[in-house]
């Protein structure tokens, strides 16, 4: 009680890395995504060892997604400071790139400390993909100089254009190549209308996205097979293999 946000205590979410791990054996392609973990609430090598699992047991399927989040309740149940969690994250994900690259790290910052420790087995990738999630001005930055790409929240929109115009704007500054930085965007299955999913991918498209998400969350359905049904009648009506 007392916050507002696009779920509840009556949403029902399966924690990624576990319920990823049971989906690696029963797959061959399927790339494994987060889109996103909420970085600052976790121990960041703990992170890192379950995303190389991950990475390990699906083949080098995995992509990683992470972002700062919104629920301050969820922080407090977890014992970590809600208030320093952006600039922790930028943190974090330095020490995320480190060990997923080179099998002996050793670090010094201002909440992490590693002597000459690493991840063993080490990932397929190396590194695993990074990618984040949000949309306020810091995150567009940390993005911009940071990320390998970006979950927008905004659709395809004017919106949406001008936070991607200004965070490549921060990748240039990062002296990075903005091409470089993939962009994912989401279409919503409850649209219910395979004529606007179509033209929402367009749209995406054009805004140079390299890859779609259907999201199929509130659109009344209620049990997994009814959430793979609406996922194979969009692959459908996209004319995906």
């Amino acid at each position: 009680k007392g916050w507002t946000g696009p779920y509840d205590h009556t949403h029902m979410f399966h924690e990624p890395f576990v319920l990823y791990g049971y989906l690696a054996g029963l797959t061959k392609t399927i790339e494994m995504t987060t889109g996103i973990i909420i970085l600052p609430q976790r121990q960041t090598v703990l992170v890192a060892k379950q995303a190389s699992a991950v990475d390990v047991l699906s083949g080098g399927r995995m992509r990683l997604g992470v972002g700062i989040g919104w629920n301050e309740p969820e922080y407090e149940a977890l014992g970590e400071n809600f208030h320093n969690r952006g600039v922790r994250s930028e943190e974090q994900i330095e020490v995320l790139k480190a060990l997923f690259a080179d099998p002996l790290v050793t670090y010094e910052g201002k909440w992490h400390r590693i002597t000459d420790a690493g991840l063993n087995p080490m990932p397929v990738q190396r590194p695993i993909p990074l990618w984040m999630g949000g949309g306020v001005e810091p995150v567009l930055e940390r993005i911009g100089r940071m990320a390998d790409g970006w979950f927008p929240q905004p659709g395809p929109n004017d919106q949406c254009r001008e936070m991607l115009e200004r965070m490549h704007g921060y990748a240039r500054e990062a002296g990075r190549d903005p091409s470089e930085i993939g962009l994912e965007g989401r279409i919503n299955f409850r649209d219910n209308d395979s004529d606007v999913w179509c033209r929402t991918a367009e749209d995406w498209r054009s805004l140079g996205a390299t890859h779609v998400g259907v999201n199929t969350m509130g659109a009344g359905l209620r049990s997994p097979d009814e959430h793979i049904a609406a996922i194979r009648r969009f692959a459908e009506a996209m004319e995906l293999e």
